[in-house]
C-alpha cells in the first residue's frame, strides 16, 4: 500500500460544476489555470477569510442575474480582511464580483466563493511581512440542504470563543470545528450539527445560524454567543419585523430546542431549512412561521417583492 493510498482512504466525491472563469492574482482567467503553490502560506496556517454570495438568473429577464445583498457581503468580507492586517475596498470588491458574473454568463443558480489569503511562500505563522491576495471562483448550486428539512444532533465539538478567534469575520481557520461537527453528525446518522459554545449555550449549526419559535416568538442566539453575524440571519430578522413576528435575541439553552414549536437553520447556501428532529426529539410538523419566512425570502431573492428591491443587485449579462 502506498502512502497516497493510506492517506486517501475516503470515498471519492465528484467535483462540483465550477463556473468557467476565475479571478486569480489580479486578473480573470480560465478556472483550471488558477493554481496555488503547495507552499502557499494560507494553506498551512488557515490565514485566510472567505465569503459566499448567491446568484440567481432573473425569472423575468434572461439577460439579468440577481445577486442577493451583494453590498453587505462585500462589506463583511472587507471587515474580515482586517483580521489579516489588510484593507480591501468593499466598493472595488463589488465591482469585481459584478465583472466576474459578466465574464461567466451563468445560466443557473450559483454560488460565488471569494477568498482573501496570505499568498507568500514560506513558513512562519504571522500576518506581518507576508503578502495577501484575492481569488474568486464560482460553482452551480441548488439546494445546499434538503428543503424538506434536516435531522440534527448536538455536537460534541464546541464553537470557538471570540477571545481565541475573531468570530465576527468568516475566518477559514474557524471552520475546522464546523468540519469536525458536520462529519460527526453525518457519521452518526444525522444531516447537520448544532454546536454549543464554551458557556453551554446554543451557538449555531456547522455553517448556518439557528432560529427557534416558542409561543409565537422568534428566538435566536444573540451576537455575544460566539455566532457569525450572518447576512441571511439579519435578513430573516428584518422580514420577521415586517411580518409583525416578535423577535428575541438572547442566550438559548439546549433544552429549549427539544420543546420548541419550530426550529430552522439559515445561511447564504442553506437559505432557510426547517429542522425536523434534534437528537431523539421530534419537532412539530406544523411550521407556520418557518414556512412564512421561507416563502417570503424566496420571493425576495427572485425579485418579486419590490419592498426589498434594495437587497438585490441586478447584473446585466448577454448582448447589449
Amino acid at each position: 500500500m502506498t502512502l497516497l493510498t493510506q492517506l486517501d482512504s475516503s470515498t471519492t466525491v465528484s467535483a462540483p460544476a465550477f463556473l468557467p472563469i476565475a479571478f486569480f492574482e489580479g486578473e480573470f482567467c480560465p478556472f483550471p489555470e488558477a493554481q496555488l503553490s503547495i507552499a502557499t502560506h494560507a494553506l498551512h496556517y488557515g490565514t485566510s477569510v472567505l465569503g459566499g454570495i448567491r446568484g440567481i438568473p432573473s425569472p423575468s429577464d434572461s439577460n439579468q442575474i440577481l445577486m442577493f445583498r451583494l453590498a453587505d457581503h462585500c462589506r463583511r468580507l472587507s471587515q474580515s480582511a482586517k483580521y489579516l492586517n489588510t484593507n480591501i475596498d468593499p466598493i472595488e470588491l463589488e465591482a469585481t464580483f459584478i465583472e466576474f458574473v459578466r465574464c461567466n454568463q451563468p445560466q443557473t443558480t450559483f454560488y460565488i466563493r471569494p477568498l482573501i489569503y496570505t499568498s507568500s511562500l514560506g513558513i512562519a505563522p504571522r500576518l506581518h511581512d507576508v503578502s495577501k491576495d484575492l481569488l474568486i471562483y464560482g460553482l452551480e448550486m441548488g439546494d445546499y440542504l434538503h428543503q424538506g428539512g434536516v435531522r440534527c444532533r448536538i455536537s460534541s465539538w464546541l464553537r470557538q470563543e471570540d477571545r481565541s478567534q475573531p468570530l465576527r469575520g468568516k475566518s477559514s481557520a474557524a471552520y475546522i470545528a464546523s468540519a469536525l461537527a458536520k462529519t460527526e453528525a453525518v457519521a452518526s446518522g444525522f444531516d447537520e450539527a448544532i454546536l454549543m459554545n464554551a458557556r453551554g449555550k446554543v451557538s449555531e449549526a456547522s455553517a448556518m445560524n439557528l432560529f427557534l419559535v416558542r409561543n409565537g416568538q422568534l428566538i435566536t442566539p444573540s451576537v455575544d454567543q460566539d455566532i457569525l453575524e450572518g447576512i441571511t440571519r439579519a435578513s430573516v430578522m428584518a422580514l420577521a419585523t415586517d411580518l409583525d413576528i416578535p423577535i428575541i435575541e438572547r442566550p438559548v439553552d439546549k433544552s429549549e430546542l427539544f420543546i420548541a414549536d419550530e426550529v430552522f437553520l439559515c445561511g447564504t447556501a442553506a437559505q432557510i431549512s426547517p429542522v425536523l428532529e434534534i437528537e431523539t426529539y421530534l419537532l412539530p410538523e406544523h411550521r407556520p412561521v418557518t414556512e412564512q419566512l421561507r416563502e417570503l425570502l424566496k420571493k425576495v431573492m427572485l425579485g418579486s417583492e419590490q419592498h426589498y428591491s434594495e437587497w438585490l443587485t441586478r447584473v446585466h449579462i448577454g448582448s447589449a
